[in-house]
């Protein structure tokens, strides 16, 4: 496949080694340096787009992709507020689309866990959820997007947890979710179920940035053949041909 990169960075410097180990093409590469790329002929040739910038850009960035007819993959988060708007803008523009907190199989694994677990637990009231998230001193905002997605799950499947939240003190139907920023961790992510007689703990421990990369790369690879406004569970159950 020919790929175009947005975004240029860590990230994107290590999509581009699994991408050439997997035999792509790089053959466009867009940062904030050089935002005129995005009308460049060669960008016209790319089978796909994968996006790894900042909040305050990744729509901007979504809307020329989808205007260009460009399949995107994004891995970028914190701007989640407007996923109606871009998925809207997406099939008006009849675009493909695949976005993700966390594009690592591993973490999507873990993911598929969390639900099956909350599932569980939702009949179960004497357990208590709580979540902590550790990463590099490098990233500023908390909790990471992973949490969130994992908040989010677990608040779908108990009814008991209306929300979450970074307030250790909340109430009980809240899930806490702490933080902390350390080294050059890359991400952990440990959810623990309490009750006075014992507690249940799942952790999912990235040991480096390439597993978000590689998966990055399968997304792109799986976008490629599925037009059309498309989820990671979409992905990864197609992938291990389970029910989504």
């Amino acid at each position: 496949m020919k790929i175009a990169l947005i975004g240029y960075g860590k990230m994107g410097r290590a999509i581009e080694r699994f991408a050439l180990e997997r035999g792509h093409r790089i053959i466009a590469r867009i940062d904030s340096h050089n935002p005129e790329e995005w009308d460049a002929d060669t960008l016209r040739h790319a089978d796909v787009a994968i996006e790894f910038t900042t909040p305050s850009a990744a729509v901007d960035n979504y809307f020329k992709a989808f205007e260009r007819h460009i399949p995107l993959v994004s891995g970028t988060t914190a701007w989640t507020d407007r996923i109606d708007e871009v998925r809207d803008v997406c099939e008006a523009h009849g675009a493909s689309f695949l976005w993700s907190s966390n594009f690592s199989i591993g973490v999507n694994v873990f993911m598929a866990l969390n639900r099956y677990l909350a599932a569980i637990m939702a009949g179960l009231p004497q357990y208590h959820p709580a979540m902590k998230e550790i990463h590099h001193i490098h990233k500023l905002d908390h909790p990471s997007g992973t949490a969130i997605t994992l908040a989010e799950q677990i608040i779908a499947a108990d009814p008991s947890i209306q929300s979450w939240t970074e307030d250790p003190d909340a109430s009980e139907g809240s899930l806490v979710i702490s933080h902390e920023r350390l080294g050059e961790v890359p991400g952990t992510h440990i959810i623990s179920w309490d009750s006075t007689v014992d507690t249940i703990t799942i952790e999912h421990r990235a040991k480096s940035r390439d597993g978000f990369a590689l998966g990055a790369v399968m997304a792109a690879e799986w976008l490629a053949d599925h037009p059309g406004y498309h989820t990671i569970d979409e992905m990864m159950a197609d992938m291990l041909h389970i029910k989504a």
